[in-house]
């Protein structure tokens, strides 16, 4: 355990693919007559509720000249993820595993041992300075959860799987700030809770494919040094046949009164 290095970015994958969700969402103001006169991209960003906000109190502080040049526009999305707790409910058997046969000129099989169930915790908050602006961004997110959106992940590409990730919409809730000061610039903002239900994943192994089992079968106990007096062996038919292909097993018998041992590094009958 913890012997070998590995990281196959499995949390990363869920915070891009989360975000991204939200990185094609639009404002639309219109006149008194229903004209549309502006149609404006919701910036995204990945960042805690706080940093925006101290963010808009220094702004407050400014010139008018120096807060149009750099002030911090609205409306505004961040997100963040908030932690990551294991989920019992969806646990896999753990000494089971994911298997892959590699190409026919690398002979060998990759193995992964079941992931383990983790919620990962997002909240997104959805910043504006009027109502309105604040109600489209929610009115087009919440349709979308009922109360799940399913995103697909490559978890493991080297394996080759692939998983339908679940986020789930828990809450939603209201903040406005227009009880403050002349000074303080107003903040409507929704905060939306998510937990993405998905899975992390062990080391990947790799070990050569098998195409030959031998068992040497002895008359009495290893103690008392007896004499073999049969070799069992299984190769695959054909002996060039894939994991994948439709393929059947020769078994051979050999019986024997000598008092030689099988050496496994050199492959050949020594005597003891």
């Amino acid at each position: 355990m913890l012997t070998d290095s590995f990281y196959h970015e499995v949390v990363r994958k869920t915070v891009v693919a989360f975000g991204s969700l939200f990185n094609n969402l639009y404002v639309v103001r219109k006149n008194n007559s229903g004209k549309v006169i502006q149609r404006m991209k919701v910036p995204l960003a990945y960042g805690p509720k706080q940093k925006f906000l101290t963010r808009l109190d220094q702004d407050a502080g400014r010139t008018a000249t120096d807060v149009k040049k750099t002030s911090i526009t609205l409306p505004r999305l961040g997100f963040e993820m908030t932690g990551l707790s294991y989920d019992a409910t969806r646990k896999l058997n753990r000494v089971q595993k994911f298997k892959k046969v590699k190409g026919a000129d690398d002979k060998s099989m990759t193995s992964q041992y079941m992931p383990v169930p983790y919620n990962i915790g997002f909240t997104l908050y959805a910043m504006a300075k009027n109502s309105d602006d604040a109600l489209q961004i929610v009115e087009q997110i919440l349709p979308y959860f009922q109360p799940d959106y399913t995103v697909t992940l490559n978890s493991i590409p080297e394996m080759e799987i692939v998983r339908d990730v679940p986020i789930i919409l828990n809450d939603v809730s209201y903040e406005d700030s227009y009880d403050g000061d002349f000074q303080t610039r107003r903040v409507i903002m929704y905060t939306l809770s998510f937990t993405a239900k998905n899975y992390l994943y062990g080391p990947v192994t790799s070990s050569k494919v098998i195409k030959t089992v031998q068992v040497d079968q002895y008359a009495d106990m290893p103690v008392n040094t007896p004499k073999r007096e049969q070799r069992y062996t299984v190769t695959p038919d054909p002996i060039d046949a894939d994991g994948d292909d439709n393929f059947g097993f020769n078994e051979t018998t050999s019986f024997f009164q000598d008092a030689k041992e099988y050496d496994p590094e050199s492959g050949t009958d020594k005597n003891v």
